[in-house]
């Protein structure tokens, strides 16, 4: 329950965090000027100084909330479940019940094993090499 508001906090944050940057006029007049012409509806109100002081403490305090929450959440995902590595897992020989088959060798024919002759007792007899004539 609380792991959903935090989420849903920290979605309206980001908008709000998304209107503030993107009203602050910047060097070129920024959104904030084409709303209202030369002078935004912000401006006439709060006057040009006080608006863009107003927008840039709302932009900061939204970023800093928004990181807050980000890291709130960030914690109570993992406190959830418990992180774990392959080193911690064990390692099991699989079943010698059955070899695996490979892909594609399904309709192949088994190898069949060779039949083992043992070797025969008596060296066999060692000829020697032919003599070559010298000229």
């Amino acid at each position: 329950m609380l792991y959903s508001f935090l989420i849903v906090l920290l979605v309206i944050d980001s908008f709000v965090l998304i209107a503030a940057v993107l009203l602050q006029s910047g060097k070129g007049g920024g959104l904030a000027a084409s709303f209202g012409g030369v002078s935004s509806s912000a401006d006439a109100v709060l006057g040009t100084r006080q608006a863009g002081n107003l927008l840039t403490k709302a932009s900061w305090w939204c970023g800093g909330i928004f990181l807050f929450l980000a890291f709130l959440l960030s914690m109570a995902s993992t406190r959830s479940r418990t992180p774990k590595s392959v080193l911690d897992q064990t390692f099991s020989t699989p079943p010698a019940s059955a070899p695996a088959v490979p892909t594609g060798a399904q309709n192949a024919v088994p190898l069949q094993a060779a039949p083992v002759t043992p070797a025969p007792a008596t060296p066999a007899p060692v000829t020697p090499a032919p003599a070559t004539k010298k000229p």
